[in-house]
């Protein structure tokens, strides 16, 4: 009887046994393809300053982490991001992912990034159907794909109803004193500016502030291409007809800024400190209500609109608000402020040679790029930060249009860390059902936004929305041409690399100097700038461009 139950007892024994293999065989084999819910932390690198965080400590990150079990521990830049991205490749010991926005050919050359290729293939399909029609721009010369673009338009292509690029801002109570006049020109914009300040001398108030710091020095320098009528193509203006590039940093476009600039200083009216200001406290003035106007991009002044938006909401008064204007030159230039549809190739994500396991990376990537995941990761949570109507139209209510702007909100909820630098359908993407990805880019979510000034103000300008106060982009196929991918050390590379330490040792000069020294010391630049190899980078650009062209029509 005994050796009977002994043997039962075996046999289960056996049983237990067998299962528990074969478990831990499909765990492993779940493991090793990346399919383990099992919870990781993945380290990440963003060379942009930021809020360094786990990213399942936001709504939507916890959610993505409950779908695929993968956190990420987000790291900012802090400082200068040649030097931390330099310390990254002297060390070879990389991040598991890196976003490197403009060192990104630094770590290419490295050999920092891992080939995508056949990760896509195998374990890809979101990313094959997302950035399939661009793979052909995606491709390194070895045939590789080493990261994954941001900028891949999904579906048919929505305009903005309101300005997400550059424009030269005025504060609304400097329009509503003059009468709200209609300004198209520089001059225009100028002299509205000075006006006011004359009248309200005693207010310590800034005419006009520039951001100059480090890494965004071109919203300083990207100015005069704008007002000469072209869209942000970087340090170059590309002819619509030939596509020949020119850079234009001797140029007499650039020459009429700085001078007019000069002028404004001599005034009194422009800040100093914009040379020396760091980024935060450029946002600081902005939000203080004293800067009269500047030029830059609304994605980099963004925290400072939105400040400004709600205190407006509390104090009833929209006066210090900002309204971006297309300024050109001249009366018959056509303003291109606007972007036409575009692919970024020369920024992205990449997964390092460091990386734990790309196949967990690359699934949690493919898993972002789905309808339900880009809209958690655009518009939030149904009932939460967005609602549908009876016609399948996704809005916003006017709370919700508030709380999804406040800075704190978007921290926690997590709009702050996944609507940008991650693999993503790009700016002007729609949903199959005809929704736009963005809620910034949604009719009727831009009509509740606006507050009653808002319409006063577009009334007034006879228009609906506030993008319809500038030109519509011109088709452009290689746009942007600050895209083009410029390999390190090369004679392009090299002259870039000149041009903006000679940029930043001569404007600030050029700027602050007595008007009556102005054109010495524009002259003494122009002849250290033609010392350069500009012809380099202008041959480089033209082929490229000419080649994005070629490829457009052969689609």
């Amino acid at each position: 009887m005994a050796s009977k139950r002994f043997g039962m007892l075996g046999l289960v024994f056996i049983m237990m046994v067998s299962m528990i293999t074969a478990c831990s065989g499909s765990a492993g084999k779940e493991a090793a393809s990346g399919d383990s819910k099992e919870k990781v932390t993945f380290t990440y690198f963003n060379a942009n300053a930021g809020k360094d965080i786990n990213t399942n400590e936001t709504r939507i990150g916890k959610i993505l982490e409950d779908q695929t079990g993968v956190n990420w521990k987000l790291e900012h830049l802090v400082g200068d991001a040649n030097t931390k991205i330099g310390t990254f490749i002297a060390s070879n010991d990389y991040p598991d992912a890196i976003v490197p926005e403009g060192t990104i050919d630094k770590l290419l050359d490295a050999g920092a990034f891992i080939p995508l290729n056949d990760l896509i293939d195998k374990y890809g399909p979101n990313i094959k159907r997302v950035y399939g029609p661009y793979y052909n721009l995606m491709k390194a010369e070895d045939g590789n794909i080493y990261f994954l673009p941001l900028s891949a338009v999904v579906g048919d292509y929505l305009p903005a109803p309101n300005v997400e690029q550059g424009a030269f801002w005025v504060q609304r109570r400097v329009l509503k004193e003059a009468g709200y006049p209609k300004i198209k020109t520089f001059d225009e914009y100028l002299a509205l500016i000075r006006n006011y300040a004359k009248k309200h001398a005693d207010e310590g108030l800034t005419g006009y502030l520039s951001l100059t710091t480090q890494d965004k020095f071109f919203a300083f320098t990207n100015a005069p291409m704008h007002l000469a009528g072209y869209p942000n193509d970087g340090g170059t203006i590309i002819d619509m007809k030939s596509h020949q590039a020119t850079d234009y940093g001797d140029e007499e476009i650039t020459k009429r800024y700085l001078k007019a600039l000069n002028q404004l200083n001599a005034e009194g009216l422009f800040d100093k400190s914009s040379f020396v200001d760091n980024y935060d406290q450029y946002l600081a003035k902005l939000t203080s209500g004293k800067v009269l106007g500047f030029f830059d991009y609304r994605w980099q002044v963004g925290q400072a609109l939105n400040n400004l938006q709600e205190a407006s909401k509390q104090s009833g008064n929209d006066d210090l608000e900002y309204v971006g204007l297309p300024v050109v030159y001249d009366q018959n230039i056509k303003d291109q402020y606007l972007d036409p549809p575009s692919f970024i190739n020369n920024r992205g994500i990449g997964i390092t040679v460091s990386a734990k396991d790309p196949v967990r990376m690359i699934k949690f990537f493919d898993n972002l790029l789905t309808d339900e995941n880009q809209v958690l990761s655009h518009w939030g949570v149904k009932g939460e930060t967005y609602d549908i109507d009876e016609k399948g139209r996704m809005y916003r209510t006017k709370e919700q249009i508030r709380q999804t702007t406040l800075d704190a909100f978007r921290e926690s909820f997590g709009f702050k860390y996944f609507e940008y630098n991650w693999p993503r359908y790009g700016n002007g993407s729609s949903l199959p059902d005809g929704n736009s990805v963005s809620p910034g880019r949604q009719p009727e979510v831009a009509r509740m936004s606006y507050t009653e000034g808002d319409q006063k103000l577009l009334k007034v300008y006879g228009v609906e929305s506030f993008s319809q106060m500038f030109s519509a982009p011109d088709k452009r196929p290689w746009y942007p041409a600050w895209s083009i991918p410029i390999a390190q050390g090369s004679p392009a590379q090299l002259f870039q690399q000149k041009k903006g330490d000679l940029q930043r040792k001569y404007f600030p000069r050029l700027v602050l100097s007595a008007p009556e020294q102005f054109d010495a010391i524009w002259n003494e630049y122009t002849t250290e700038f033609n010392k350069l190899d500009v012809k380099a980078y202008e041959e480089l650009i033209t082929k490229e461009v000419t080649k994005k062209v070629d490829i457009a029509d052969k689609k």
